[in-house]
């Protein structure tokens, strides 16, 4: 933690010259997407897009879960962050990405791992999906789990799908797309190479940028 101090109280002087950059900045922001990602400390969407500050409008989650719209849920905090990115923002792109090695998928594959945890348990059930601990069961995505041990990549993969969907179920986002004013990506990060692949629906797959 010390380091996050310290780098946080010389911050200021190492913008000496970026003063007229962060000047503007105050006057609002022009994000050019949203982008959702996983609460995961490994991931920082900045690091592998090469955002600069105002680029990106962030919404991070425990497995970048975007819940279904419900016309009579409470106050939640992605849909509001959801509303305001898309109506008051205009975002044109939506990004929902993934990553290896996600805890929170992992959590979906196996119940188990997260039974001490009841909180974490039922914000997973707003992923939309539980795949079966064997990989035979879960819904169909880009690629399919072989053998007896589910196939994380794909699991992860389907899930992103499966957020996207759920994206599209929010009537303002549909009101977007239908108006060619707003288009939606699922991406593939991997944590330990750097790669992002992204779906590519005409190939019914995710491939590299």
């Amino acid at each position: 933690m010390q380091t996050l101090i310290e780098h946080a109280r010389t911050f200021p002087a190492a913008l000496s010259e970026r003063r007229e950059e962060f000047a503007r900045l105050a006057n609002g922001q022009r994000p050019q997407a949203l982008f959702i990602s996983c609460s995961d400390s490994r991931v920082i969407p900045s690091m592998f897009t090469g955002a600069r500050p105002g680029d990106l409008f962030e919404l991070r989650t425990a497995g970048n879960i975007v819940p279904r719209y419900r016309t009579q849920a409470g106050a939640c905090g992605v849909a509001g962050s959801l509303e305001f990115a898309v109506e008051a923002l205009g975002v044109p792109d939506i990004v929902v990405c993934g990553h290896s090695h996600c805890g929170a998928v992992q959590g979906l594959v196996r119940e188990q791992g997260v039974a001490s945890m009841p909180l974490v348990g039922r914000w997973l059930a707003w992923a939309g999906h539980r795949p079966e601990a064997d990989g035979t069961a879960r819904a169909q995505g880009p690629a399919e789990a072989q053998g007896s041990a589910p196939d994380l990549v794909a699991v992860t993969q389907q899930h992103v799908l499966t957020q996207l969907e759920h994206l599209r179920s929010y009537p303002f986002v549909a009101r977007r797309l239908a108006a060619g004013q707003l288009r939606l990506h699922a991406w593939y990060y991997t944590v330990e190479t750097g790669a992002v692949q992204a779906w590519k629906p005409a190939s019914g797959a995710f491939q590299a940028l």
